[in-house]
């Protein structure tokens, strides 16, 4: 079950497609770079298409662009480690029984992460 809040979770289909595109990029890229990246996966996207998501993500702060040339460049403000983390606080901060929520959540993880998370919590890496 998918649990959607306001705020940073708030993204669309095609929003999460094209930050997983650029999540996956180590370097900035262009509109015609996502489109072919996308392509692989899924119908054919128009240009224009991709500049109108392109600047709604970063009138939500998910991406910066770089102007100075053309074409413009996008990147991802945050990684996607970052992300989910803070998706994950948004949703235990709005919980009205955080100890239920996490409860709940931890008794749902598998062993490993379960290990991670007491390494984790005993102040030790993580991986």
């Amino acid at each position: 079950m998918a649990v959607e809040v306001a705020g940073v979770a708030s993204l669309g289909e095609l929003e999460r497609s094209v930050m997983d595109v650029l999540w996956e990029s180590d370097a900035p890229l262009t509109a015609y770079d996502v489109q072919a990246r996308l392509e692989r996966d899924r119908r054919p996207l128009a240009v224009t298409t991709l500049l109108t998501v392109l600047s709604r993500l970063e009138k939500k702060a998910f991406v910066s662009s770089d102007r100075s040339a053309r074409p413009h460049r996008y990147r991802a403000t945050a990684s996607r480690a970052d992300h989910v983390a803070e998706l994950m606080h948004e949703v235990l901060g709005g919980a009205a029984d955080r100890g239920a929520v996490l409860e709940r959540f931890v008794g749902g993880v598998s062993a490993e992460d379960a290990a991670m998370l007491r390494r984790l919590l005993a102040g030790g890496e993580g991986g």
